[in-house]
């Protein structure tokens, strides 16, 4: 069997933790495992008021990547805000990903500017789709951003409504004000094709899914185009923690095919 090296990136407001789950899961099977914390998530020491860009938020997968030996290629997993996390290291470090994995991601193109997904999910989200979710202007008036922090009414019923009520438990412990740094990725460059979109892209539809509806991963998975598509059955937005035995063979599945491709 190939051992393969899973690296876990997890979505707005949430961290590292959030792959509790899978984690231990995908080691039982043999393969090495890095979850990270990015800029002002988890365990890292950063506030959200100092994170001004995407690509700072990114930084500690970025660094991450760099740091990794010259042959050594990983499966990149993002969930949700994650996949455009996911989308930049793969833009600057492409030969280092063996495949891409978005897991009820957002997914971008290389024909608009990263924000684009984003712009779309917000324009075709119903009125009053964020229910308690706060969001805040920071930053300096000629670099704005906004703070956006999930409230634990949008939590129970569009992100964890399958999920054991530990879990949503412990992630109104562990959440922290997060953003989609709109602002930034509006100003930013198109991912290239080179980079991003050279690398293989996989991605895991989660049927049950109120965050970031199916006929939305669907509009992107047909826009943005995605080399494989697999479904985790009977999963909401947060299928590592309502399906994570599922969504651990689904990524043992796609290690084993990509290995031999």
């Amino acid at each position: 069997m190939e051992h393969h090296h899973f690296v876990l990136v997890h979505g707005a407001c949430h961290g590292a933790w959030s792959w509790y789950k899978l984690k231990h899961r995908l080691e039982s099977a043999g393969h090495r495992v890095t979850a990270l914390d990015l800029a002002a998530s988890g365990t890292n020491e950063k506030s959200i008021h100092d994170v001004r860009t995407f690509c700072e938020y990114t930084e500690p997968l970025l660094e991450l990547m760099a740091s990794l030996g010259v042959h050594e290629r990983v499966i990149l997993v993002g969930h949700s805000l994650g996949g455009l996390s996911l989308a930049l290291a793969a833009d600057r470090f492409p030969e280092k990903i063996l495949v891409a994995v978005f897991l009820a991601a957002f997914m971008p193109d290389t024909a608009h500017p990263p924000s684009y997904v984003l712009e779309e999910y917000c324009a075709r989200a119903p009125e009053g789709a964020w229910l308690d979710t706060q969001f805040a202007p920071m930053g300096e008036p000629d670099k704005p951003v906004t703070s956006m922090f999930f409230g634990p009414a949008f939590l129970t019923s569009k992100l964890y409504q399958l999920c054991p009520l530990e879990d949503l438990e412990l992630c109104k412990i562990l959440t922290r004000p997060g953003s989609l740094f709109l602002e930034d990725l509006r100003a930013s460059r198109n991912l290239t094709r080179e980079g991003y979109g050279s690398t293989t892209r996989v991605y895991v539809v989660c049927g049950q899914d109120l965050g970031i509806p199916l006929e939305f991963q669907r509009w992107m998975i047909a826009t943005c185009g995605a080399d494989h598509v697999v479904e985790v059955g009977g999963a909401d937005h947060m299928a590592m923690l309502s399906k994570p035995q599922e969504l651990c063979n689904c990524l043992l599945e796609i290690g084993a095919k990509y290995a031999r491709a």
